[in-house]
């Protein structure tokens, strides 16, 4: 089945069944709220990490009783992402939400080099998955949260992320748009530069499983009459299911004007890891929350999610290990309690 909507994409999750979710410091009302919808959909069953008495307060105010070991302990942000992490690795859970704590935190733990979830010969990567009352399917958006600034080689393993996340959505060949400011090469512009080569190493089975074509400026890439009326022979002008945006802060403003100014509605994952990861936002809608649950529901259901971080074979796309530092939020090697009064973006 081709999802199409959000909606579509929360009842085929329901269909499937719950999957264990280990929610990172679930102490907060909407979290909770957001969890007791899901698990009366049966979408999810959580494991709610953090202090016990705040979680049994909060669960209290919105009139939910889940069951006590349902509960876990933790003392701290870093304590709560660990044992989320931790619970993961000894097949104890399916997916990861991030609760009311710090995404530096959660990110720290997910790429810890020993214990957390990285596996070998990828990238860490996000995904927006955005649903448009005038566009004619959903709408792939990366990387917009995690991944800076990347190179070629970065983009182009965020890029096979993205791809393998529309297969889990039965796109069999989503087609790519990457994105840059005008449709030709220009030498002073890198993304135009970055897009040409991906476009080149999709057709060279580099990246696998997707049409892939760029550079391609935003309105091109989403209006077919826009390409059109600039002369732009492409397969994917005017069709885009994933756009590949050339930085974070791009991708990030890209799909909040979308939200906030036309009416998106946003889930979002992070993917790349041996289990799904939903990095929600305090100022994400219910719906919104709902979808990004569905989401991990269905990528857990239709991909072999392994239970440990396995080795991988090395790949055209193998590139150096992802350090912290290019990851968002994490600043500078900071550890995550000297981070405990920034803001995260996410």
């Amino acid at each position: 089945m081709n999802i199409r909507t959000l909606q579509q994409l929360v009842d085929e999750a329901k269909a499937l069944g719950p999957i264990r979710i280990a929610v990172a410091d679930a102490a907060q009302r909407v979290v909770i709220e957001t969890l007791r919808e899901a698990h009366a959909l049966g979408l999810v069953e959580p494991r709610l990490i953090g202090n016990p008495d705040d979680i049994a307060a909060v669960c209290a105010e919105v009139g939910w009783q889940p069951p006590q070991d349902w509960i876990l302990p933790a003392d701290s942000d870093a304590a709560a992402a660990a044992k989320a992490v931790a619970l993961v690795r000894a097949g104890e859970a399916d997916a990861i939400m991030k609760g009311n704590i710090h995404t530096d935190a959660l990110m720290h733990a997910l790429l810890d080099k020993a214990h957390g979830l990285r596996v070998a010969g990828r990238r860490v990567s996000h995904v927006f998955l955005v649903d448009l009352p005038s566009y004619d399917r959903l709408l792939g958006i990366s990387d917009a949260a995690i991944n800076i600034a990347p190179d070629l080689i970065g983009k182009a393993q965020i890029l096979q992320n993205a791809i393998d996340l529309f297969h889990v959505l039965g796109v069999e060949t989503p087609k790519v748009a990457v994105l840059s400011a005008v449709e030709t090469v220009n030498p002073d512009i890198v993304s135009t530069l970055d897009a040409a080569c991906l476009t080149l190493m999709a057709r060279r089975g580099q990246i696998t499983g997707a049409e892939v074509d760029g550079p391609l400026a935003f309105d091109n890439a989403i209006s077919r009459q826009a390409a059109q009326e600039k002369g732009i022979v492409s397969p994917v002008a005017g069709e885009a299911d994933i756009l590949l945006v050339p930085d974070l802060v791009s991708g990030n403003i890209l799909a909040k004007d979308l939200v906030y100014l036309a009416g998106a509605v946003a889930a979002g994952v992070a993917v790349g890891l041996a289990a799904p990861v939903v990095l929600t936002s305090r100022a994400d809608p219910a719906p919104a929350r709902m979808a990004s649950l569905a989401l991990a529901a269905l990528m857990h259901h239709r991909t072999p999610i392994e239970k440990r971080p396995a080795r991988a074979s090395e790949t055209s796309l193998q590139g150096a290990p992802q350090p912290e530092h290019a990851c968002c939020p994490i600043s500078n090697g900071q550890l995550p309690d000297q981070l405990a009064n920034k803001e995260s973006l996410t």
